[in-house]
């Protein structure tokens, strides 16, 4: 999971920043995206915790365990794009936005040589990048962001299903499961859902 840092710190790009997104194909909320820095030194903070892997294979209590370990170790940004805006400018458009704002967030704390980003786009930013499909699962740096960009969109419907009660998002995050279909046949939709996804 560490070839493509690899390549790039031997090169001398020393600040490889990893970004992925949570949140493209719930029916509700935000799209999240991280940008993380990975140095050679955060590696081998990073190296033995079994945890740092893409956060679809970790379960929900082993997530909040990894992502508490690397938000005391490791600089990163957040990026939040909302609903309201996805409906806009579509869910592809608004992902960038949010990479771009992770990144911009990220610039505040530190330098960077060099992005990877999980997909297949690129960003419309000052730094020379590499789009990798599956990326969170094939590169390091993409992984964490994976766990850290989930989450805290997870956080943010937490909060949601506070307003929103009826429909459960703190269970299911907004995605289309049966029952949140059938809370939305129930109940119609809501201020956060997404209008121009199919509900």
């Amino acid at each position: 999971m560490i070839q493509e840092e690899k390549k790039l710190w031997k090169k001398g790009l020393n600040l490889i920043v990893g970004i992925d997104e949570a949140g493209r194909g719930p029916l509700a909320g935000p799209v999240v995206a991280a940008a993380i820095l990975i140095n050679q030194k955060d590696f081998n903070l990073l190296k033995n915790n079994k945890l740092i892997k893409d956060s679809k294979q970790l379960s929900e209590k082993q997530r909040d365990r990894a992502y508490n370990f690397i938000i005391n170790k490791i600089k990163f940004g957040t990026g939040i794009v909302s609903e309201k805006e996805i409906d806009k400018i579509n869910i592809r458009e608004a992902t960038k936005k949010a990479m771009v704002k992770a990144i911009k967030s990220l610039e505040k704390k530190t330098k960077i040589d060099f992005i990877i980003l999980d997909g297949n786009m690129s960003l419309d930013v000052k730094y020379n990048q590499k789009p990798i499909i599956k990326g969170d699962q094939k590169v390091l740096s993409c992984s964490v962001a994976s766990i850290v960009a989930k989450k805290t969109r997870d956080k943010i419907m937490i909060k949601y299903d506070e307003k929103y009660p009826l429909y459960n998002f703190k269970k299911h995050k907004g995605y289309g499961t049966k029952e949140h279909y059938s809370n939305i046949k129930k109940h119609g939709i809501c201020e956060i859902h997404r209008k121009s996804f199919r509900c």
